[in-house]
């Protein structure tokens, strides 16, 4: 007798199932041991950063466009660039802070994982995605591909610019889209689903002009790098401090507490 072929599985899981697919990745994240975060870690920034470089190539390229359709223009800007490298993230595998923020904190919640290795998950994936970053913004400037005229120069400045309060509100939306991009693809089971949850959240948090900490780790020091009216402790003060607070608030606080309120323990009534 012929054992019956296993059945595939379904593209896409129910909302219960995606829930626990990224709780069960938040506690492998959280046992990580540090040395596998450090290199994971500054391989999330590489990509991030990735991202952030082409982002910054065509919304750049499309100074004209910015003049005569600036909603055409920021959504061309999102579409091509961080949603790319957010998925290879997720696919080839990469410690990212601003994600771990809810799924580690989802397994903290469900019991899966410790505070400690919660605040090992998120300090030590911060710290090696800034290091990722700063390491691709040196090649990229020996590349000669952006000039004193770039995109990033700008970016630089205007981000720098924004009240403490605004730039933090903008990091808590950020990565509250940010989370659901990656919530969405845990829930998908093939690599086109994968990049279409994805790719919905993440172009939008680009197009609307919200913060988030990892590409600004890129961003800012590439300006910088390049001639930008910035100093580091401008870009660390008035941009990095507030938007990753509100990156650790939209996935700690918005994804995780509320995801675990509707499908997990948080939300199972005591009578």
């Amino acid at each position: 007798m012929v054992a019956a072929a296993p059945a595939n599985p379904p593209a896409l899981v129910p909302p219960p199932g995606a829930f626990q697919a990224a709780v069960a990745l938040g506690e492998k994240k959280a046992n990580l041991p540090v040395d596998k975060i450090v290199v994971m870690g500054m391989m999330a920034g590489w990509m991030i950063g990735f991202g952030a470089f082409l982002a910054a190539s065509i919304g750049g390229a499309c100074t004209q466009m910015a003049v005569q359709n600036p909603g055409l223009a920021k959504m061309v800007t999102g579409a091509f660039g961080l949603p790319f490298g957010l998925l290879m993230v997720l696919v080839c595998g990469a410690e990212l802070f601003t994600g771990n923020t809810a799924l580690v904190t989802a397994a903290v919640y469900e019991g899966k994982a410790t505070v400690g290795q919660l605040i090992k998950s998120c300090t030590v994936s911060y710290f090696a995605n800034f290091a990722g970053s700063l390491a691709l913004v040196w090649f990229v400037f020996q590349t000669g591909l952006f000039s004193a005229t770039s995109a990033p120069v700008g970016i630089a400045v205007a981000k720098t610019s924004v009240p403490f309060m605004a730039a933090f509100c903008k990091g808590v939306l950020c990565n509250f889209l940010v989370c659901i991009g990656i919530w969405q693809a845990s829930a998908a089971n093939d690599l086109a689903g994968k990049a279409v949850g994805v790719w919905f959240p993440i172009s939008a948090f680009v197009a609307l002009g919200l913060e988030h900490s990892v590409a600004n780790m890129f961003l800012i020091p590439m300006g910088i790098a390049l001639g930008a009216k910035v100093t580091w402790a401008q870009f660390i003060t008035a941009n990095l401090i507030p938007v990753t607070l509100g990156n650790i608030v939209g996935g700690a606080v918005f994804v995780a507490t509320m995801y675990c309120y509707i499908f997990g323990k948080l939300g199972q009534s005591t009578k």
